[in-house]
């Protein structure tokens, strides 16, 4: 199993922009779906941001489309998540999430809206001000 730690979380103003970075180990990244999941306070854990191993199709939470980025580096088993024009609504411990699939049953919006994961990460706060 993959383990996964989380990095670059913090406060920042709302339209501020963050990066996240994930450190994998353990495992290689090439049959693991990737992804990043929050938590706001009160309220259930969500899929923000998806990606297929096989293809790198994406996959954005409707909330976060067109401001956050996800990519992966597996040679350097990274995942990163790039957050731009930040809000407070978006206030939430992160987690990065890994899901091995080489038998190629799910897809990168199945990881998300399912919140699947084989591995998650211990999480890091982010908190937007407004």
């Amino acid at each position: 199993q993959v383990q996964l730690v989380e990095s670059g979380g913090g406060l920042v103003q709302f339209g501020g922009s963050l990066r996240l970075s994930c450190a994998a180990s353990g495992f290689p990244l090439d049959y693991h779906h990737i992804g990043w999941f929050r938590q706001a306070p009160g309220k259930e854990r969500e899929g923000v941001s998806c990606m297929s191993h096989i293809d790198s199709t994406t996959f954005y939470a409707d909330s976060v489309k067109g401001r956050f980025t996800i990519s992966r580096d597996n040679a350097k088993s990274a995942v990163y998540l790039l957050m731009n024009n930040l809000k407070p609504e978006d206030t939430g411990v992160y987690y990065c999430a890994a899901q091995r699939d080489p038998w190629r049953t799910i897809d990168a919006r199945t990881m998300c809206v399912t919140t699947t994961a084989g591995s998650l990460g211990q999480g890091t706060q982010v908190t937007v001000s407004s």
